[in-house]
This record gives structure tokens, C-alpha cells and sequence, in this order.
């Protein structure tokens, strides 16, 4: 640990291929880390929910409904246009980008094996993260979650939290362990949502609070300040993407999709 707290602490992003809102996350995140005390050392960019790009707009224009699935791809066309990409974005700032067809393939961990990074960072990762990954950074895989765990466990956590009527969203860093959404807590903050919000709103801005809470996180675990809570299974529940059902309900609890 002091050998690490005496250099620059080596990391790697993974991430999903989204122009809309994770890249709020990198905006931040690149723009105010210390590098003089974190270097990041790749950033690798998958695509979005592994599957074919009909199959995302089909499942995107079911969540939004026509009206929002067009204002949305309004937005995505216009960003497209601009290019922006979080690939971009870090080229834009120098840092190097590792190709990745799968974190679980043994050409991409052997790649990692060679930066020796001390720590790999999810967000929005589409994969969940195997046992050949999760041993390879020397202090970890981290994750940053935009929900309170055990509860809220799975996809959509934003959705989820303003459905069930939350007072705030509870954006969490935790450990990355062989199963879901189960490792030790290592940040969270709280994330206040209105009566009658907007989920554009609270995924832009739990990305870009995000981004500063997982700065914190690692400055704290380079420094070997961190003391991680071990995660209490006792209340845990798993979502899934919502259905028509849900967004039903969701609209009549007064919230906008956009």
C-alpha cells in the first residue's frame, strides 16, 4: 500500500459506449481528477447491452414510448453528428484506448496483466465481471452504482428509486465480487429527487456527482484511508429492466421520462 501511496495510482475505465449520459460521468471525471496523483492508464469502451442496435431501439422505444424515443433520438442523432463519443473524449485528453471485445476474454486480461493497473473502475460496464478479471488490479475492480444496495440491486436503479417515491438516490462505489452487486461499500452519497422529477435529470446529474464520489474513492484507496462496510444481503432485491407496466406507473406518480 505505501509503495502505491508513493506514485501515481494506475487505473483502468470500462465502460459502455453512450454519447447521452455516461459520458456526463467522463466529462467530470477527466476534467477534475489529480493527475498528479492518478494516471489513467486505458480506458477500454464497449458496446451497449451486447446485443444488435435494432434490438437496443426496440427495447428503448418500449421504455420511452414514441414521443421521449424520438426527443432521445433527436438528442443521440444530434451528438452523433458533433461526434462525441467517450472514446473521443479521452483521446481529446491522451489517455490510451484498449480495445475490448469482452473483459472476460483472456486476450483483454492479459493486456491488463501487462499495465499492472491498481485499479479497475466500472461504469455502466455492460459485462458482469468473472474471476480471471477481479484478480488482475492490485488493490481491486470497483463499480459505482446509481442506487442503495442491497435494495436496489440491478438495472434502472434511477427509475426504480424515483418509482418507489425515494427522497433521494443513493449513488454507491463498491468492491467488484464474483456475484452481482455484492461487494464491500467503499463511498455513497445522497442524491435528493423532487415529487415530480425527470429521469434525464437525475441520471445526468448522478453521473456527473458520480464521477467526483469515485475520485474520492480512489484518492482514499491509494492512500490506504479506506474503509470499506461489508454489504448486509439481508433486504436484497434484483430489478430488471422496467416494462410497460412500469413506466405506466411511473408516469402517474408525476415523473417525465425526459
Amino acid at each position: 500500500m505505501s509503495e502505491i501511496n508513493d506514485r501515481k495510482l494506475k487505473l483502468v475505465f470500462v465502460t459502455e459506449d453512450d454519447p447521452l449520459y455516461v459520458i456526463r460521468f467522463f466529462e467530470v471525471f477527466f476534467d477534475e481528477y489529480p493527475q498528479d496523483q492518478i494516471e489513467i492508464i486505458g480506458v477500454s469502451v464497449q458496446e451497449a447491452f451486447h446485443e444488435p442496435k435494432w434490438k437496443t431501439a426496440k427495447r428503448i422505444f418500449n421504455f420511452y414510448g414514441p414521443i421521449d424515443f424520438f426527443k432521445l433520438l433527436a438528442r443521440y442523432f444530434k451528438v452523433k453528428l458533433r461526434g462525441d463519443s467517450i472514446a473521443k473524449l479521452a483521446l481529446a485528453k491522451g489517455l490510451p484506448i484498449i480495445e475490448c471485445g469482452s473483459v472476460n476474454d483472456s486476450d483483454y486480461i492479459a493486456k491488463l496483466e501487462a499495465l499492472e493497473p491498481d485499479i479497475v473502475a466500472s461504469v455502466a460496464a455492460p459485462e458482469i465481471f468473472k474471476k480471471g478479471i477481479l484478480g488482475v488490479p492490485k488493490l481491486g475492480c470497483i463499480n459505482i452504482h446509481s442506487g442503495r444496495l442491497p435494495i436496489y440491486r440491478g438495472m434502472m436503479p434511477n427509475f426504480w428509486q424515483l418509482l418507489h417515491g425515494e427522497k433521494h438516490a443513493v449513488v454507491t462505489v463498491h468492491e467488484m465480487v464474483p456475484k452481482l452487486d455484492a461487494g464491500d461499500i467503499l463511498g455513497t452519497i445522497e442524491w435528493p429527487l423532487k415529487d415530480n422529477d425527470s429521469l434525464d435529470r437525475v441520471i445526468t446529474g448522478t453521473k456527473q456527482d458520480g464521477a467526483r464520489l469515485m475520485m474520492d474513492v480512489i484518492l482514499k484507496m491509494k492512500a490506504g484511508e479506506m474503509q470499506a462496510t461489508p454489504l448486509d444481503m439481508t433486504d436484497k432485491q434484483y430489478f430488471r429492466f422496467p416494462q410497460a407496466k412500469d413506466v405506466k406507473a411511473f408516469r402517474n406518480r408525476g415523473h417525465k421520462m425526459i
